[in-house]
């Protein structure tokens, strides 16, 4: 029996009609019109030019031969990378966020679109308040569906769509999900828009907790809604490892959306570990995950007098002096006391566990299936649960019974207390909202980071903004809750968005490229006490495969002095300097680009960092600065070398004569000592209080002798 799959099928910028279409899938099936019929799934007629079809692994294969055909790549599931941010970041508490010397009052026209779960409209982060008319050119719709209609959209959500045909192709099991339409029934696309583009709520609040106002990073500016992710996931981005830019729908549309003068924001992925960056093409805003200076704490107090804090959001608490037990002296049936300890559905016994405290262990990733040890336990009889996270993922969760995250280090000292006393005891209190914790921000634990797997001459992630324990809307569809906390590089990438916008509203005619170089030479590898940006759970000093070129300022944003900018031709080249031929970006452009002018190698696209993975002796690079400051400027470059590495920058001095004049400069790297992997400096062009600043990243390689060429 022949296996089908859908598949996504992508043909660049040209132009095909349905019957063309279907020709095609003729042409696949043998000739039989029916079979090529029901094999659509769907058609792909904005941005580019595709379609998705039931095929076989052979049928996919023949059809990657055919005229036109860029790619053919399955339509994987991917999961979701999922407001006292904005105060931390340093922007007015105000309802309009406006920026210190800059009015941004002209994000009323400027409009997000998010490719998500949907929207809850009637939240109050939606409201359409002080909102004047849609703009004009607005040319979106208000798609009906169940529990949605024309009058669901407002003045601030100006659009709505939902996309179920590739979906339920996949999954039959969709017909549960509680509104075939734009409305959130997850909660994660309620949550993003509301941190990008919230109006301001004067009390938001998780059951008490982080309380007070709140709005999203341009509160004025417009929401159009994509609704392409259910319950169960959603079809087609990319998964570490990436492969091909154009195999996978993320990269592809990002693309195409760059073309045409739209910049398109990512979330870098949850994976945690080095090389697990997702998102990595350059055209697109990669963004890392990191913490602000706010937890949500429970305090753990054992029998001899030692306090312990861990994470929570749990308001509830213990009696003074419960009983508490290692899950694994609780083992049930055929578990070990080793699977026990993981606090397995079934895998405790409830005559020990009742009435008592349990101490679990931890190893995975995702926030849920904490959530459901905690439920274990409460099955069990049990009244409370410590959980040791043995990755230390610092983020908070909403038990259902008294509890509380912990490490490993404090982890294994509750659980020597346990096995060195007689009748062990211990008290978990109420969470409760602490400010000011330090270090602040520090890179969270499950931020993916770099270096690229798919092309190491761009870096990425490109910058890292609040992710941690992020408070914003929700659907009351899913808890009954209309605000909700979440974690994950899903909530850092909006920020960036809401940033994004403030400086579109500003510089309407800035290209996608000036305003990702305006957000990423203004960062900061600094924290609140202007050490450098750790990283957690060890606390390790941060480097750019971590966070980018830092940690966004919003307030520096709109004064970056220079650009590092970047056109759809200079993508092109970057595409020749890869590997793409002149039929293979036909395809993709259906202009008449060719690759007669690439660059030498892809570390030369004009990108505002700088990355050699493989030099031997000496390389250099040429970047070109767009004056966007005043008329009349001098800037003057210094550098931070990389370990074993000298830098020499020609030339020294930049002297500008007017707004919008270009200028370029080269940067010499040398060899001068061996070095172990990756290496890191920066490079930063000055004006008075401004810097222009960019990372450096370097790999030293060997010649085959073993010595240095």
């Amino acid at each position: 029996m022949m296996l089908l799959q859908i598949y996504v099928v992508y043909m660049g910028s040209s132009t095909k009609t349905s019957d063309e279409i279907y020709q095609m899938l003729t042409l696949i099936h043998g000739g039989s019109i029916e079979l090529a019929q029901a094999s659509h799934v769907c058609s792909y007629t904005h941005s580019f030019t595709g379609f998705a079809a039931k095929l076989t692994e052979d049928q996919a294969l023949e059809m990657t031969k055919m005229p036109g055909v860029v790619s053919v790549f399955p339509n994987a599931k991917r999961r979701l990378h999922t407001t006292h941010s904005w105060d931390f970041m340093g922007l007015a508490t105000d309802e309009q966020m406006e920026i210190p010397g800059y009015s941004t009052k002209n994000q009323q026209n400027v409009i997000i679109g998010f490719i998500d779960t949907g929207i809850w409209p009637e939240s109050p982060s939606f409201s359409d308040h002080d909102m004047p008319p849609v703009p004009s050119r607005w040319r979106g719709q208000c798609q009906a569906g169940e529990a949605f209609n024309a009058s669901s959209c407002n003045r601030k959500v100006i659009g709505a769509r939902y996309y179920l045909s590739g979906f339920e192709a996949e999954e039959k099991s969709v017909s549960t999900d509680k509104f075939r339409s734009p409305r959130d029934t997850n909660g994660h696309g309620s949550h993003t828009a509301s941190i990008a583009a919230g109006q301001y709520v004067m009390d938001m609040n998780f059951k008490g907790l982080a309380a007070g106002g709140a709005r999203g990073g341009a509160p004025m500016a417009r929401i159009a809604v994509y609704k392409t992710c259910w319950d169960s996931g959603c079809y087609d981005g990319p998964d570490a490892p990436q492969g091909d830019y154009f195999n996978d729908a993320i990269s592809i549309g990002s693309f195409h959306a760059a073309n045409r003068g739209i910049l398109v924001v990512s979330s870098v992925g949850n994976e945690g570990n080095q090389g697990s960056a997702t998102n990595l093409a350059p055209w697109l805003i990669t963004v890392a995950a990191s913490s602000t200076d706010r937890d949500f704490t429970s305090s753990i107090n054992l029998g001899d007098g030692t306090n312990y804090t861990g994470e929570s959001l749990s308001l509830l608490e213990t009696n003074a002096t419960t009983r508490i037990i290692a899950a694994s002296e609780a083992y049930s049936g055929y578990f070990t006391p080793y699977q026990s300890s993981y606090c397995l559905e079934s895998s405790l016994n409830s005559t020990k566990i009742s009435g008592n405290i349990v101490v679990c262990r931890h190893a995975g990733s995702s926030s849920e299936s904490k959530l459901a040890k905690s439920l274990v336990v409460k099955e069990a009889g049990g009244v409370g649960m410590i959980l040791i996270d043995e990755q230390d993922k610092d983020v908070a969760i909403p038990f259902t019974i008294p509890a509380a995250i912990v490490g490993t280090r404090i982890g294994d000292r509750i659980l020597s207390y346990i096995n060195h006393t007689r009748i062990p005891t211990a008290h978990i209190s109420p969470a409760k909202t602490v400010i000011g914790s330090q270090p602040a921000p520090r890179v969270a634990s499950f931020s993916s980071k770099g270096p690229n797997a798919l092309t190491p001459a761009i870096l990425k992630p490109d910058v890292t903004a609040p992710g941690l324990n992020i408070l914003a809307a929700w659907s009351p569809a899913t808890g009954n809750m209309n605000f909700n906390v979440l974690s994950g590089t899903s909530m850092a990438c909006p920020h960036v968005t809401g940033i994004a916008a403030l400086i579109k509203a500003v510089y309407p005619s800035w290209s996608p490229s000036a305003i990702k170089s305006a957000i990423m030479t203004t960062a900061t590898i600094l924290d609140k006490k202007w050490k450098r940006i750790t990283v957690d759970p060890t606390g390790r000093k941060g480097n750019p495969f971590d966070y980018g070129a830092g940690f966004v300022n919003p307030t520096k944003v709109l004064n970056p002095g220079l650009v590092y900018d970047s056109q759809p031709l200079d993508y092109k080249k970057f595409l020749c300097s890869i590997g793409y031929n002149d039929k293979s970006l036909h395809l993709i452009t259906s202009d008449n680009s060719t690759c007669n002018q690439n660059f030498s190698a892809a570390s030369n696209l004009n990108y505002p960092s700088i990355t050699l993975s493989d030099l031997r002796e000496s390389y250099s690079v040429t970047r070109t600065v767009t004056n966007v400051g005043q008329g009349i400027s001098t800037y003057r470059v210094f550098v931070s070398s990389p370990a074993g590495v000298k830098i020499t920058v020609s030339p020294r001095i930049l002297m500008f004569k007017e707004y919008g004049q270009k200028m370029s400069f080269t940067v010499n790297f040398k060899v001068t000592a061996p070095a172990k992997g990756y290496v890191f400096g920066w490079l930063a062009w000055k004006k008075g209080k401004l810097r222009v600043t960019s990372p450096l990243v370097v790999r030293v390689v060997s010649s085959r002798s073993g010595l240095m060429r």
